[in-house]
């Protein structure tokens, strides 16, 4: 029995199943509207629809996780392939968790959408299982990653709950300062989500167009044997066209796109990071992509992404949001509060023989678990709740994302087990 392939095909099933759900939850909200329709009826009859389908995608994607890991021998949680994976198949654990206690259906509606682009934000990465680096071969892999993203699972429903919260009680109507500021905030949410799907979009498009660009930069060293220069070719492969190359690099060969011969302009020099120039390429694609994915939203809405979203939460009452956001954040703090910090703590004693380095990941860590302290905090002591709650619920997981794709992917550091190409 072929463990691998059946872990992939598993992974294949479930994401087809999730936006098999998302149509499912969609129909089960709009169709209410329709004529000669009883909206209790028709809202009982497909909620329980998709709730069905997306049980039978977690279902799956508990397959790939069990078969993944028998194949590789360890939890499947060892490079950004396999977390992202992970982290989306705990945020459908979360969504179940709070689906089954609160039964509103419009959580599927906003919950599947995140869980779909985290999965295919994964399979951006490569999927090979790789063997372990000796820091990462440890029981401590199993207790602190896989505590640390089912706290942000649940983190994730927070966020959830709080958009929607947001898109629920806004004022799209209005005209006033505090409306006009409180609808370009929504928008500006909504718009770095689409910034997520253009990086996707942008990356498949040119893997399946089988874009390459390679640049070349020699660098000269000096051996101190025999007191020689000797010039070593360091070589950079793109994947999405070079809008901004290497610094001091040439192109050395490049797939034809729109008679791109050769980058816009080269990376800054003070940007001496490794794979500087094609990390920031990379995100001057996922930005570009994602406006135009924005603008052709704004050309068929023909309106705000918030103010097109807000009619389909009228029915809800924003309280029971609010109360989800907070009480979802309060089942994660406690988890993530182990999984990120307690139990890394030790792993990074075993392993590097110190409980804390200042290394990237771990500060940012702290500062994600600061930041969720402080939202318990004013939301217990000094009554924030509603609009204030919400937006930093939404804020807290936008800087759950940064620690988790921007530390890994554009800054180094020693938990940069990324496994990009």
């Amino acid at each position: 029995m072929n463990f691998l392939e059946i872990s992939r095909s598993a992974f294949m099933i479930a994401f087809l199943l999730y936006c098999a759900a998302f149509i499912f939850y969609v129909v089960a909200v709009t169709g209410k509207t329709w004529r000669n329709r009883d909206p209790r009826r028709h809202e009982r009859k497909w909620g329980r629809i998709s709730f069905a389908t997306s049980s039978l995608g977690l279902l799956s994607h508990l397959v790939y996780c069990g078969t993944r890991w028998a194949y590789s021998g360890h939890v499947p949680v060892s490079n950004m392939y396999e977390f992202m994976t992970f982290l989306s198949m705990m945020i459908m654990i979360a969504f179940t968790i709070v689906f089954l206690i609160y039964r509103k259906i419009l959580l599927g509606m906003f919950a599947l959408p995140l869980a779909i682009i985290i999965m295919a934000y994964a399979a951006v990465f490569p999927q090979d299982v790789q063997p372990l680096i000796p820091s990462l071969r440890s029981i401590w892999l199993y207790i602190h990653v896989t505590l640390a993203a089912t706290g942000e699972s649940f983190f994730a429903v927070g966020f959830i709950a709080g958009l929607m919260y947001l898109l629920r009680s806004v004022d799209f109507g209005g005209s006033d300062k505090s409306a006009l500021k409180q609808k370009r905030w929504v928008e500006f949410t909504l718009f770095s989500i689409i910034i997520v799907v253009g990086f996707i979009v942008s990356v498949f498009a040119f893997r399946a167009a089988g874009y390459e660009a390679v640049f070349v930069q020699n660098q000269t060293t000096i051996d101190s044997q025999v007191e020689q220069d000797s010039t070593i070719e360091d070589k950079e492969v793109y994947k999405l066209p070079p809008i901004v190359g290497p610094h001091q690099s040439e192109l050395q060969q490049a797939t034809p796109f729109l008679g791109m011969s050769k980058p816009l302009f080269e990376v800054p020099s003070w940007m001496n990071g490794e794979n500087a120039g094609r990390k920031l390429n990379t995100v001057i694609w996922a930005i570009l992509t994602g406006i135009v994915l924005y603008l052709l939203l704004r050309l068929i809405l023909r309106k705000r992404l918030g103010e097109a979203l807000a009619p389909a939460l009228k029915g809800i009452d924003p309280d029971d949001l609010d109360e989800i956001s907070y009480r979802a954040i309060a089942i994660g703090f406690p988890i993530f509060t182990l999984g990120a910090l307690v139990f890394a703590m030790i792993w990074a004693q075993q392993a590097w023989g110190r409980f804390w380095g200042w290394d990237p990941k771990e500060v940012w860590a702290l500062i994600t678990w600061l930041f969720y302290s402080a939202y318990l905090h004013l939301r217990l002591s000094r009554g924030f709740q509603g609009r204030q709650a919400s937006w930093l619920a939404v804020l807290g997981f936008l800087v759950v994302m940064f620690t988790l794709v921007g530390v890994n992917l554009i800054i180094a550091g020693l938990h940069s087990y990324a496994g990009t190409d």
